[in-house]
């Protein structure tokens, strides 16, 4: 059976461009995953929703597919733009006090919880970084033999001179590199963009291998080429990604991986758009974010930050805010409702009314996973004059793609009626300066039992 043709944007070229998996027809994905140092956020989960979506988009078309989802637990340093700062992993075993392997058994498995909550589908492959350090070593070792690299004094540093195509994926020149260095430049590199494979251990290092340079430990750059081509092989079709990780990381990936093989390894890089709140980055490292469990406890369905997140094209930027959270619990809410109520509808489901409907629904996830224009289907057949049992089935179907569960009742334990309402209210209160009025609401909230406080990332509840 002939599969029907998918495009998707490819960042390295900036233009959609056609899927052509292997012949066997499955479409291999590697997707950078969890550095788990600490709790993901929610902005995170929406970077590891794309693959999802795309996965589940590609398998509704009628494609097979392959998730490879690494799981980073070393050599992921504060600042590996520029080479510098702690290792993250170690940062959280020392402020924790514990071993870097309960570290990452930890907030693994609140990742895997997390993305749960959202329902994201689990990936075929989950590896984690410190499994591949004899794949590393090999690549490394390929790189320093074919003169793409160098060792000074037991580190290892990639030499961006000999990969001309360096800068192509992210735009960056030599000349914007060294403009980009921020403090004094490592003295032993060649250029000052040149980035680190492998790095000597300190004294009192808790994670260190034994290696031809001698002890230390990968550079985070390394660990994806390592592992996407050790078990996808050294060709595959997608790389997915936040839009933060197209440089420096995925500029590494592209120059290491290609310097190896000799040719193009990944055919089109797919990078979704960051979280923002207040007008900044959702970042871990800035302290202005949410995790998905905070919203659950504040009464919101954890699957509306799903509802919400679909609402965006994923390559665009998206605004988070409780107000607009509140709106999608609502709207999803109402849609499961309608759901059931059409289910149990007498009347007749009509094929030829249904395969135009879902023509369009193919269509517009086939264009590189327009969901916005699927959510706006939604909508359109919701409101359309087309038979009950019709709508429950197609809206029944295309939540294999969704994944919003519309067949699953709401969940109790959900905010009084009427609270969310208020809750949006007061923050737009809140960011008018208007605290009387704001006052107001936290009194009108509490008289439903709904208690709320104020915090640097916003407002939140206690019910």
């Amino acid at each position: 059976m002939k599969l029907a043709p998918v495009r998707f944007y490819n960042t390295f070229g900036r233009t959609k461009e056609e899927l052509r998996p292997a012949p066997d027809g499955a479409v291999r994905i590697y997707s950078c995953g969890p550095t788990v140092y600490r709790y993901v956020h929610v902005g995170n989960l929406r970077t590891f929703m794309l693959p999802d979506l795309l996965c589940r988009s590609l398998e509704y078309l009628g494609y097979a597919t392959e998730q490879v989802m690494n799981v980073t637990d070393v050599g992921h340093l504060t600042d590996d733009t520029f080479d510098r700062g702690e290792d993250k992993m170690l940062v959280s075993a020392r402020l924790e006090n514990k071993s870097t392997g309960e570290i990452a058994d930890h907030y693994t498995a609140a990742f895997l919880d997390d993305i749960r909550k959202v329902n994201i589908r689990p990936a075929s492959h989950y590896p984690h970084a410190t499994e591949y350090i004899a794949e590393m070593l090999d690549l490394i070792e390929k790189l320093i033999a074919k003169g793409h690299a160098y060792e000074i004094d037991g580190t290892v540093y990639y030499d961006i001179a000999t990969f001309p195509a360096y800068g192509r994926l992210s735009r960056n020149s030599t000349d914007k590199l060294i403009a980009g260095a921020r403090g004094e430049p490592d003295p032993r590199k060649r250029h000052p963009g040149d980035f680190t494979l492998w790095k000597a251990a300190g004294g009192h290092r808790l994670q260190v291998w034994p290696s031809p340079w001698g002890e230390g430990f990968p550079g985070w750059h390394i660990e994806c080429s390592a592992m996407s081509m050790s078990i996808l092989g050294e060709r595959f079709d997608i790389h997915t990604g936040g839009a933060d990780n197209v440089f420096p990381h995925h500029e590494a990936e592209i120059a290491q991986s290609e310097a190896v093989t000799g040719h193009q390894v990944v055919s089109i890089w797919m990078h979704g758009g960051l979280l923002m709140l207040s007008g900044a980055r959702m970042a871990k490292s800035a302290g202005n974010f949410f995790r998905i469990t905070e919203l659950e406890e504040q009464g919101f369905d954890p699957l509306a930050f799903r509802y919400l997140a679909l609402q965006a094209k994923y390559r665009a930027p998206l605004n988070f805010s409780t107000d607009g959270l509140a709106g999608a619990d609502r709207a999803l809410r109402q849609l499961r409702e309608r759901i059931a109520g059409w289910s149990a509808h007498p009347g007749e489901d009509i094929a030829k009314v249904s395969e135009e409907w879902e023509s369009r629904f193919r269509a517009a996830i086939a264009d590189d996973l327009d969901l916005p224009a699927a959510m706006a289907l939604v909508a359109e057949l919701s409101r359309s004059s087309v038979t009950p049992p019709t709508k429950a089935r197609l809206l029944t179907s295309w939540d294999r793609v969704l994944g919003l569960d519309l067949r699953r009742p709401a969940p109790e334990g959900s905010l009084p009626a009427g609270a969310a309402e208020l809750l949006a209210a007061r923050e737009k209160a809140r960011a008018a300066k208007d605290f009387a009025r704001s006052d107001q609401l936290r009194e009108e909230l509490g008289a439903l039992g709904v208690t709320v406080f104020d915090t640097a990332g916003g407002q939140r509840i206690k019910k």
